[in-house]
């Protein structure tokens, strides 16, 4: 019997990931839930049903959800599902190759062409968009979204809410703090403190992460 799943988020990048369900048959796409504008409840997305968040307790019991929310700010979203009682799943595309000596948090979000090295922790509702390498031994937080070719090497360790951009490297054993956002390209060569946003080659602070 197939999984049945709710994807929270109703904008392109929930239409993405439903795509990556539908290439699944473990699952079964059963709507989508929206938490901001009530008004994209009154069409469906994709021939699918949008929930409003606050109407997502009789779906609870039979369905499971995935954040398709790239923000970290995300969180929020989250919780308001989880107070409507639902729960959530890791989804992972067959293309990606993950260690069975890893371990992801519920909710995660692995895309095509993601590599995750033996030992890494990753936490709940983390997004793994598409072509992310993870090394070995990696600690990640919940709620990081790391986006399309993002590298981060080994035993590094990314702090909850932070955001690394497109294509940023994050070297060897560096730490990354909560709430911090690397920039697209950018290449971490030292410890990023938390709540900043750091740009550049090597990546340097340039302001609050607001």
């Amino acid at each position: 019997m197939k999984e049945r799943i709710v994807v929270l988020g109703a904008s392109l990048f929930a239409e993405e990931i439903a795509d990556l369900l539908l290439q699944m048959d473990e699952y079964e796409l059963i709507g989508f839930v929206e938490g901001i504008d009530r008004g994209r409840c009154e069409q469906p997305l994709l021939g699918r049903p949008v929930y409003w968040i606050d109407d997502l307790t009789p779906l609870a019991g039979s369905c499971k959800g995935i954040c398709a929310v790239g923000s970290p700010k995300r969180k929020t979203f989250i919780e308001q599902a989880e107070a409507q009682g639902l729960a959530f799943r890791t989804m992972a595309h067959p293309s990606a190759q993950i260690s069975p000596r890893a371990v992801l948090g519920d909710g995660c979000i692995v895309c095509p062409g993601v590599v995750v090295g033996s030992y890494t922790q990753i936490g709940p509702h983390t997004i793994l968009n598409r072509g992310c390498l993870i090394g070995h031994h990696a600690k990640i937080g919940e709620c990081v979204t790391l986006s399309p070719g993002a590298n981060v090497a080994g035993k590094t360790t990314i702090g909850s809410c932070s955001c690394i951009g497109m294509g940023a490297i994050i070297l060897d054993g560096i730490a990354i703090g909560s709430n911090s956002l690397v920039g697209a390209g950018a290449v971490a060569t030292k410890d990023v403190p938390d709540g900043v946003r750091v740009l550049g080659v090597p990546a340097k602070v340039v302001g609050p992460n607001e």
